[in-house]
């Protein structure tokens, strides 16, 4: 059992690494199984096909970034720095490939239904999340305004997709601020938070007249 889950470890690892070099379009499973060190007969009979490969290596980048960020927002820390470290994430799942894999699907799920399906469960878990700290937020603040939770993590979650698709295109900073943009909504966030004592600002004491 142990050699067989080495084996299945190993194949998505390879994956992962293949769609990261060549794309979705251009994978070959008897590559990914070159790169593997396995026979291409243990990719069909892990993983059946490679959609199903490259849905389970989705699968498994997903389920360990959703676990992390469920804890963080477990955490004690005010909301603001909640989204701060939620962007830090965002840099890091940049730079380890997620994102891409992420996107990758995504795309290719636009012209199938299998792919879509499975797909949008996965992105679905991130938004059910979302809603489920702004419920928690309701419940600190006492009103989420005009909004519902599922309002407001759509919100919070839709800048995040279209910042990862604007970056993986290449549009950098230079062309659209999108990671800065997203940092900056932690300092309103903090502003909602930590508002200015009354009578104070960044000057110091307002003077009495």
């Amino acid at each position: 059992m142990a050699v067989e889950q080495d084996t299945r470890s190993r194949i998505l690892v390879a994956a992962k690494g293949a769609l990261l070099e060549v794309g979705y379009a251009n994978l070959s499973t008897r590559g990914i199984a070159e790169a593997a060190g396995v026979p291409l007969s243990q990719i069909h009979y892990h993983f059946g096909s490679r959609q199903n490969l490259m849905l389970a290596v989705l699968d498994m980048e997903n389920q360990q970034r959703l676990a992390r960020q469920a804890a963080m927002y477990q955490s004690n820390l005010p909301l603001w720095k909640q989204w701060q470290q939620a962007c830090d994430f965002f840099d890091e799942d940049l730079e380890s490939g997620y994102v891409r894999v992420l996107m990758e699907m995504t795309a290719a799920g636009w012209s199938n239904r299998e792919i879509a399906g499975a797909v949008s469960t996965q992105i679905q878990g991130w938004f059910d999340l979302l809603a489920e700290v702004a419920q928690r937020s309701a419940e600190r603040f006492g009103s989420l305004g005009p909004f519902t939770p599922e309002e407001l993590a759509a919100l919070a979650g839709l800048p995040f997709l279209g910042a990862e698709a604007v970056i993986l295109l290449g549009l950098d900073e230079s062309k659209i601020a999108a990671g800065p943009a997203l940092r900056k909504i932690g300092e309103l966030l903090r502003m909602l938070e930590e508002p200015p004592e009354r009578g104070r600002s960044d000057e110091g004491p307002v003077p009495r007249l």
